[in-house]
């Protein structure tokens, strides 16, 4: 396990995303103290908000860490408003495939079978730990979180996107909604689609798909699952207990140009425009 503050590897140019809109700024992490106001963000949101267990040095440090912080990128959003301390409102881990490689694994490989994406021919990237300052979980912040990804995955020819990402609590049938809708309504292409590990396997087949309000369903998945479902995305097969995070995961995969097709008018607005809602 590595410190709070990591060693600084990203190979990506500090510039390659750095988008102002009034007080808000999103930007990739530049150093250390970057990379260390992002852990503390990820703490207060995982654990303090949302229940995780961390780690005995975790909890001594107040800060969410692990040994990817120090290689991979960190998106950051700013609202320069704000005492310095608390600057960083919103963050984005983001992990290119020769990353992965350099490390060993994707993260996401710890619970899923990702070996179909780690074939996929074009750009690959991993999404993970992303929050948003309980205060700053609006239009404008998501927004420009947003523009900043599509900047990034722009810079890098990023052709397909997949992660880990939660529904709250770990009782799979309090979630049979949300999760029979993502299998039923979102499930991957068998060529692109992640598989849950054997000894994580939940089937997420919780109630028959004639049984299924699709519109309720909808309304219980977490914003962020509902955006990227949104955004053409899928998900693989099988649910993961995460007892760490309090949480039940999904494996979700989004190709790049859908986004691109989709939403790239939205994301090139002056920032003066009106926020996606």
């Amino acid at each position: 396990m590595i410190e709070a503050a990591p060693s600084f590897l990203s190979d990506t140019a500090p510039g390659a995303v750095d988008l102002r809109s009034g007080r808000l700024q999103v930007r990739l992490a530049r150093t250390v103290a970057d990379i260390d106001a992002a852990q503390a963000l990820r703490y207060r949101v995982f654990y303090e908000e949302m229940g995780a267990n961390p780690s005995p040095e975790m909890a001594r440090l107040h800060r969410d860490f692990d040994d990817y912080d120090g290689v991979c990128d960190h998106l950051l959003v700013l609202d320069h408003k704000l005492p310095e301390e608390q600057r960083v409102i919103g963050t984005y881990r983001l992990i290119r495939r020769h990353v992965a490689e350099r490390y060993g694994r994707f993260y996401s490989a710890s619970e899923y079978d990702v070996s179909l994406i780690e074939e996929f021919p074009g750009q690959v990237l991993e999404l993970g730990r992303s929050c948003v300052a309980a205060a700053s979980r609006n239009g404008p912040t998501m927004q420009l979180l947003w523009r900043g990804l599509a900047t990034y995955v722009r810079h890098h020819d990023i052709a397909l996107m997949f992660g880990c990402a939660s529904l709250p609590g770990i009782d799979p049938d309090a979630l049979a909604l949300p999760l029979s809708y993502l299998y039923y309504h979102h499930l991957a292409p068998p060529g692109l689609r992640p598989m849950a590990r054997p000894e994580l396997y939940v089937d997420m087949r919780r109630i028959e798909a004639h049984a299924i309000d699709p519109a309720r369903a909808l309304a219980e998945l977490p914003p962020l699952i509902k955006g990227y479902m949104r955004l053409g995305g899928f998900v693989g097969d099988g649910a993961v207990i995460d007892r760490q995070f309090n949480t039940i995961d999904v494996c979700v995969v989004v190709k790049s140009d859908l986004v691109t097709d989709r939403y790239a008018r939205h994301y090139d607005r002056p920032a003066r425009e009106p926020a996606l809602a």
